[in-house]
């Protein structure tokens, strides 16, 4: 029978291109992946990778193994998670990552459809960085991860990412920052203070850029990595700050602002990360299935 650790070390050469870069993701020798490798191209009598240049590449039976793998893979984590969720119980348990810039708003109303079904549901979220969930995920700690970007290239966390929706950016102030501030949208922003989501978002470059691009050069009075916080202080008059359009009327009623003008050439994307391609917890495929009519409002 074919080894699963051979397959494991072969994935991961196969995705790293090396024989030393697997062996570091790995933390094993680099001898110890090229003697697996070569038992397991020994039972299959094919050679599944060949050299080209300084990197491996694969050969067309390596391309049929790898795919055969990557749904072995698949399979034995979603083993894994059917046991540790305890399917054998009546409560089903929906263990959920946010990550730190994601409003909370958007994220009570994207997981507000699994609370909807009906499901006997036991909900756990967890909040942090996006490094720090994934490898929660990885571990099968938690079943889904709620974030502002897709999985990284080249992480070593095996997922799949499915884009939930997408919202353009509405700049929103405290009636009175914006009574000091007047003028058309966006040159009043220009030299105003404004707060900003944290430099590691995918929100913090595309703002920086349209700053730049109208020469608007508000003054960056904070950069926050807790959107909750970032809010906080917007509530407090400290500046302007950059909301998804999809909230910003909850927003606004919440923390007591107003919506100065809308950048309709940001789009910032949410998604949610699995561990598995195909999704099998009930509450998980329901919160991905209506994804789509949150945004769409």
């Amino acid at each position: 029978m074919i080894n699963y650790k051979h397959l494991q070390y072969f994935y991961m050469v196969a995705t790293t291109g090396t024989v030393s870069a697997a062996a570091q993701r790995l933390h094993v020798t680099p001898q110890a992946i090229s003697g697996q490798l070569q038992l397991l191209e020994d039972q299959l009598g094919e050679a599944l990778l060949r050299r080209k240049g300084r990197v491996l590449e694969l050969t067309d039976a390596g391309k049929t193994v790898l795919m055969y793998a990557e749904r072995i893979f698949d399979l034995g984590n979603e083993l894994e998670q059917t046991v540790r969720r305890g399917l054998f119980r009546e409560a089903e348990t929906l263990r959920v990552g946010v990550g730190d810039m994601i409003p909370k708003t958007l994220a009570f109303r994207l997981l507000q459809p699994a609370r909807d079904a009906g499901l006997a549901l036991r909900l756990v979220c967890r909040e942090g960085p996006l490094d720090a969930l994934l490898q929660d995920l990885a571990a099968h700690r938690l079943d889904l991860v709620i974030t502002d970007r897709g999985l990284p290239a080249g992480s070593a966390v095996r997922g799949h990412t499915h884009l939930l929706g997408s919202s353009t950016q509405t700049i929103l102030g405290h009636p009175g920052l914006c009574a000091q501030w007047e003028g058309g949208f966006p040159q009043r922003l220009r030299g105003a203070p404004f707060l900003l989501p944290g430099a590691d978002t995918a929100l913090y470059s595309q703002l920086q850029a349209w700053f730049d691009l109208r020469d608007l050069r508000p003054i960056v009075a904070g950069e926050f990595d807790d959107g909750a916080l970032l809010m906080s202080f917007a509530r407090e008059g400290a500046g302007f700050v950059p909301a998804p359009t999809v909230l910003a009327p909850t927003i606004c009623r919440e923390y007591g602002l107003v919506a100065l003008g809308e950048i309709a050439t940001i789009a910032e994307q949410f998604h949610a990360v699995t561990v598995a391609r195909r999704i099998d917890h009930p509450a998980v495929r329901r919160i991905l299935d209506h994804a789509g009519t949150l945004f769409a409002d």
